[in-house]
């Protein structure tokens, strides 16, 4: 089993890898605001997990392989701003990836992943941006797909194989819940009470429900409005067990990808954040829209579809 780590390696001991058999993995995910029982850095945490989950399984099983993880970026753009988050242009986190990605593939690596923990549209617009861009101009497969896991997710599409991981049947008050929950909510406190419980403040057990229709959540910075407390969905009923559950899934359904692209039976393009095909979202929509308020019109129409999709009941 070979996992490296980018910054404690040598330039003759990385160019000593084999191209062929290495993956190299950029974490990348914002420092932003979780509510108040929750560190800014829950989506880098979740991130890092993600990419050293992939890196141990893809040793193990595929011997003769290595993997290096890139240190953490804590870039992200599409954030909730209040004090804490760190937001960062669309455009930066672009090309940031592009200049990482770049660097990597001249020298030689063939493989590289990106691995990240925040669901922001236009963020995620910008990983896959970056990873096209990466992986068109210098011939190699550079490929970021959480986005199309995270909204896989979102939307229930997992939640038969939870299910399957808890060995029980979620209720309906849990289903109506796993349908609310967004940022900072039952998934994400649960994370955290798995990866790192001691930086979940105990008040996670008495936050009531943070609920907000349709209309409420194309407003920009919604939950932090109006007496919001910057979460969306069911803190309280946060456990480590259900945390545990829905990372085996999603690593599980991450591995099946990860596979196909190594194997070459996926591309890149295969597993892209559904919003790769929006336009607002896309990081030059902006500066070269005709007009700023047929602009606010298309993000309201984009988030309004993608939010619709996300509460419908499981597939």
């Amino acid at each position: 089993m070979t996992v490296h780590r980018l910054e404690e390696m040598s330039t003759p001991a990385l160019d000593a890898l084999e191209r062929a058999r290495t993956v190299v993995v950029l974490t990348v995910s914002p420092l932003e605001a979780h509510g108040p029982h929750l560190p800014v850095g829950v989506d880098a945490f979740a991130a890092r997990h993600f990419a050293e989950t992939i890196a141990e399984r893809l040793v193990s099983a595929r011997p003769g392989w290595s993997v290096v993880l890139a240190p953490t970026l804590h870039l992200g753009s599409f954030t909730f701003e209040t004090v804490g988050t760190i937001a960062v242009r669309q455009r930066v986190v672009r090309d940031a990836l592009v200049d990482y990605g770049g660097a990597l593939a001249r020298s030689g690596f063939r493989f590289i992943l990106v691995a990240n923990g925040h669901a922001g549209p236009g963020h995620l617009n910008a990983l896959d941006e970056a990873a096209a861009i990466v992986s068109r101009r210098h011939g190699v497969t550079m490929a970021s797909f959480t986005g199309h896991l995270a909204w896989q997710f979102l939307r229930g599409r997992y939640v038969s194989a939870i299910e399957g991981e808890l060995g029980r049947q979620l209720s309906a008050e849990e289903h109506a819940a796993f349908a609310e929950d967004a940022h900072g909510g039952w998934w994400e406190t649960s994370l955290m009470l798995l990866l790192r419980p001691d930086l979940v403040h105990d008040s996670f057990r008495t936050l009531p429900p943070a609920r907000y229709s349709l209309a409420q959540r194309v407003v920009p910075n919604y939950p932090l409005k109006n007496g919001g407390q910057g979460y969306v969905g069911h803190p309280a009923l946060a456990d480590p067990a259900f945390g545990k559950a829905t990372t085996e899934v999603l690593m599980t359904e991450a591995m099946a990808i990860v596979d196909g692209l190594l194997d070459g039976r996926l591309t890149p393009s295969d597993r892209r954040s559904p919003f790769f095909q929006v336009p607002v979202f896309r990081t030059n929509f902006w500066p070269t829209a005709a007009g700023v308020a047929a602009g606010l019109g298309a993000l309201a129409v984009g988030v309004a579809g993608f939010l619709l999709c996300r509460r419908r009941p499981s597939a």
